[in-house]
């Protein structure tokens, strides 16, 4: 650093200011000190900072699993908005038996200023507290039961979404929408579950039995024979590889989509439009989501500050959806 401040005709107290992105320089002193670093190749000590602030500029991220697209997608987004910001970024998978304590206390071990924790993980995660002094953002999660929210909230309007899916189905002429559901356990999977009951309920329509997924193609062509055997014409898959599954079964049957069945499904992974027929489905704007993920961890880090955002979701109609014979 005083190599730098040498080369730059600046303090020592100047470089730091500069290092730590304090709004307290002058531009064009700030642009001499970065050339200085740049030609001198000087990088900052992150060891050092941390002693000196108290803070590794680390973010923990805290998921089940990254098998699902969802997931892999929203790590992409969280690990570009960290390095925008200058973060770090440390990932614990939680595996089929998770033990959210334990990977609290691995992320407190490794120094990380704050977690964001993704999907399926927020229902364990709200049920147990962060350590002392460790921000938290969950990715989908209803508020604290109790009301008084002690983390951030990042979500999408997966309600609002299934309910523009279910209203579109219902507008081709469609009696009825059947529901191919995502797992149970899942926050993420019950919001479409209510947008499309609240839909149906709105146009009048009859709430079929709903017939539930695991995330996976191969479980959506499995949960699609119950489909056939309800002489299903319309069907809002919770994701798109479950309506993925779900073509594949119904064109085995000999059941064309969409002259038969309609699908819509949910997500808007790089592949929909590039399914046979492209598929219409609700786009989730993960980069947003990973950005407010971010965002409001770092708000929670440098001000203690909470609070919930919601981002909506659009419908792409492609051509998985008709009107109904």
């Amino acid at each position: 650093m005083a190599d730098v401040a040498a080369l730059a005709g600046v303090s020592g107290q100047t470089v730091s200011r500069v290092v730590n992105d304090s709004p307290r320089v002058d531009p064009g002193t700030r642009a001499r000190v970065e050339v200085a670093m740049a030609q001198l190749g000087y990088r900052p000590h992150r060891a050092a900072r941390a002693l000196r602030t108290g803070r590794t500029q680390t973010i923990g991220l805290l998921v089940s699993t990254l098998a699902t697209v969802g997931n892999s997608r929203m790590l992409q987004a969280v690990a570009d908005a960290a390095a925008a910001r200058g973060y770090a970024l440390t990932v614990v998978t939680l595996g089929a038996h998770p033990d959210v304590p334990a990977a609290f206390e691995r992320l407190s071990e490794q120094g990380v200023d704050g977690v964001v924790v993704l999907n399926e993980a927020t229902a364990a995660a709200r049920e147990t507290p962060a350590p002392p002094g460790l921000s938290l953002v969950v990715v989908d999660a209803p508020p604290d039961a109790e009301g008084t929210r002690h983390f951030g909230i990042v979500q999408s309007d997966h309600a609002g979404g299934a309910r523009a899916a279910t209203t579109h189905l219902l507008a081709l002429g469609h009696r009825t929408v059947h529901h191919l559901g995502g797992p149970a356990t899942s926050f993420a999977a019950a919001e479409r579950e209510r947008g499309w009951r609240e839909a149906l309920a709105d146009a009048g329509a009859p709430a079929p039995r709903v017939v539930r997924g695991d995330w996976t193609a191969a479980s959506g062509h499995a949960a699609a024979a119950r489909l056939l055997e309800d002489e299903a014409t319309a069907v809002f898959a919770a994701n798109d590889q479950l309506a993925l599954g779900a073509i594949r079964a119904f064109s085995d049957a000999g059941r064309e989509v969409p002259g038969d069945v309609s699908i819509v499904g949910f997500d808007d992974i790089a592949d929909a439009a590039d399914y046979r027929p492209p598929l219409t489905t609700v786009r989730q704007h993960f980069d947003r989501l990973g950005e407010l993920a971010v965002a409001a961890l770092v708000a929670g880090i440098e001000d203690g500050a909470t609070g919930s955002h919601i981002v909506p979701t659009t419908l792409q109609v492609r051509e998985s959806t008709a009107r109904a014979r």
